[in-house]
Parts: C-alpha cells; sequence; structure tokens
C-alpha cells in the first residue's frame, strides 16, 4: 500500500465537513427504515401528501448554498 499524503489544514476541515454533511443527510432516511423495520409501515392518515413533501423539499434545496463536489 503506498503512503498517504497528509491533506493541509483546509482541505481537511472540507472533507470532514463533507463528511458531516453526508452523514447527516443519510441519518434521516436510514431512521425511517430502522423504525418500519421495528414496528411496520405507517398508516397513510399519519403521513404526507407526496406533492407536500416535495414542495417541502424542493424549498430547503432552495435555500441552500451552491456547491462544488
Amino acid at each position: 500500500m503506498p503512503d498517504r499524503q497528509p491533506l493541509d489544514e483546509h482541505a481537511a476541515a472540507s472533507a470532514r465537513a463533507y463528511a458531516a454533511d453526508q452523514r447527516a443527510r443519510v441519518d434521516v432516511p436510514a431512521s425511517v427504515l430502522e423504525d418500519i423495520a421495528a414496528h411496520g409501515y405507517p398508516s397513510p392518515q399519519t403521513g404526507a401528501l407526496w406533492e407536500e413533501a416535495r414542495s417541502a423539499h424542493l424549498d430547503r434545496l432552495a435555500g441552500e448554498q451552491p456547491r462544488v463536489a
């Protein structure tokens, strides 16, 4: 295995921030799946309409800062 080259302080902080952001994004759907596995599907009466969920998600995306991969 080749030796690793260390990142400078700014690059390391950016990589950690990106990792934390990605982990946070996955945490919500993972917890939903764990809840479904433990308790079954929620009843349709307690859910949100997909149109409302989509609109809320698009509103959140519109409020985010642009990113470069």
